[in-house]
């Protein structure tokens, strides 16, 4: 008696156990290696510098809010609305997606189904014949050695780390509006300073030509007072272009043309305001909160999964088919018991000679691993060197400020001195032409300290209140571009 032959569900149930314990022999990715960072101290070393307990307040999240200013936040507002950079950064992430979406697609089967319908003849009849099919296939990759597994790995850290590039965008625009929004006030408060010392030697001018004819000043006190004026007016006329190409550079950031988008002056304080104080942060806290680093970091992740792709290439692959179907010369009675067709069984397949191609692309994608590991050392060194500037620069420019504000009381005071003294006939014009200029100067330098702490604070407070959310469940939509961001997707970037 013949030993019954086995059907199809049972071989394809004996193929799926036997896929099932080769896969779970399958070997894992190569981990990467352990991360070799620049030792990171306890305190930042500039840190000294500050009193213990300069401040206990949080950071909002906001930082911009503590300048107190309604015109920034309402910039701010705009920026994530209209930025085409921060477009750009959330349709990468949109590709990340579908990048993870499509190496997932590879570890589930595929199937497909056709109909097929031919004329032809073959000698020695030469008499033509159709042939009609009906079929449907089934195919699935086993993932032995973990490459589809190590695919999905690099993808998946690829889009967190696309994730945490659009907040690392997200934070150096806000810094750089908020740098340029500073800026316009910096340059509005010099132009007001200089217009004040345009009136005070319009003044001048005018004395000294009354003192001129009236034959106790000569022409070249004249000429000196002209020569200041005009001076002084050139530096008005560049500090408003200076301010119009900052209005301009707002105007880009918020992605309008710079012809559609007019900062008013009169909404804009002419004053710099005071620098607030920066509670001081462990830099653990900063490795922590800073986008930048993590996005660097899943780069490293997604480099060495690849690792374990290219080394997969070195085993065989192993993949399940099976394909039905009926075949027949006609049509109206293709679907029979007669005309049924089926195949099932397993492929291995195996590169015996390639010219050294796996070994290049294993050599390759280990070559890339260690470039982004290094890159992620230089990312931290960098944030930690750019919060060391920052601290020693706040805090000196703090010191410096102090001193020149006392230097401006002085130079007014002797400015006061010598033009009593020059309308008594006691000095010439020269004294007064030396003081006014060394007033001015003053006040422009302390414009500029101030201007100088100003930009070190908002740096400090960028990295401070960098903070993120990892990778969202919900999926960015940019379905309404012509609205920009829309309200679920500036989640992140709100």
């Amino acid at each position: 008696m013949r030993p019954a032959r086995p059907s199809c569900l049972t071989l394809a149930l004996m193929a799926g156990l036997l896929a099932a314990q080769l896969a779970g022999c399958a070997s894992a990715p190569p981990a990467p290696p352990p991360a070799t960072l620049p030792v990171v101290p306890a305190q930042f070393k500039e840190a000294a510098l500050f009193q213990p307990a300069r401040t206990t307040a949080p950071v909002p999240q906001a930082w911009w809010t503590v300048f107190g200013d309604p015109v920034l936040n309402d910039l701010q507002a705009r920026l994530v609305v209209g930025n085409e950079t921060l477009k750009s950064s959330l349709s990468a992430y949109k590709l990340a997606q579908a990048a993870l979406a499509s190496s997932r697609a590879g570890l589930q089967p595929t199937l497909g189904a056709g109909l097929t319908a031919q004329r032809s003849s073959s000698p020695p009849q030469q008499e033509a014949g159709n042939n009609f099919g009906l079929s449907a296939s089934a195919s699935w990759e086993v993932d032995l050695w973990g490459r589809l597994a190590g695919a999905v790995d690099a993808s998946q850290a690829r889009l967190e780390a696309s994730w945490a590039d659009l907040a690392a965008a997200r934070l150096s625009l806000q810094a750089t509006l908020t740098q340029s929004y500073l800026a316009v006030r910096h340059a509005q408060a010099q132009a007001q300073a200089v217009q004040s010392a345009v009136a005070g030697y319009q003044r001048s001018l005018q004395l000294t030509r009354n003192r001129y004819q009236a034959g106790v000043a000569s022409a070249a006190d004249v000429a000196q007072a002209e020569t200041q004026l005009k001076s002084a007016q050139v530096q008005l006329l560049e500090w408003q272009i200076t301010r119009a190409q900052l209005e301009h550079a707002i105007a880009t950031l918020l992605g309008q043309a710079p012809a559609s988008f007019t900062l008013e002056a009169a909404r804009v304080p002419s004053t710099l305001p005071d620098a607030p104080a920066v509670p001081l942060q462990l830099p653990a806290q900063l490795l922590e909160r800073r986008p930048d680093i993590a996005a660097a970091e899943r780069r490293v992740a997604a480099a060495w999964a690849q690792v374990g792709v290219a080394d997969a290439a070195f085993f065989p692959s192993l993949t399940l088919q099976a394909s039905t179907g009926f075949r027949n010369d006609r049509l109206q009675s293709l679907i029979g018991a007669p005309n049924f067709l089926w195949s099932f069984g397993p492929q291995l397949a195996l590169a015996a000679l390639d010219g050294g191609a796996r070994q290049s692309a294993s050599d390759s994608a280990r070559a890339s691993a260690e470039q982004a590991t290094s890159a992620y050392r230089q990312v931290v060194l960098t944030a930690l060197q750019e919060v060391e500037d920052n601290l020693v620069a706040v805090a000196r420019l703090d010191q410096e400020q102090a001193l020149q504000a006392e230097a401006l009381a002085s130079a007014r005071k002797a400015l006061e001195v010598v033009t009593n003294q020059y309308q008594a006939g006691t000095v010439s014009y020269l004294n007064v032409v030396a003081a006014q200029s060394t007033a001015l100067s003053s006040e422009q330098n302390l414009l500029n300290v101030r201007n100088r702490r100003l930009a070190a604070t908002n740096t400090l407070l960028k990295n401070l209140a960098g903070r993120w959310e990892p990778l969202p469940a919900p999926v960015p939509d940019l379905s309404k571009s012509e609205r920009g961001l829309d309200r679920d997707e500036t989640r992140l970037v709100d």
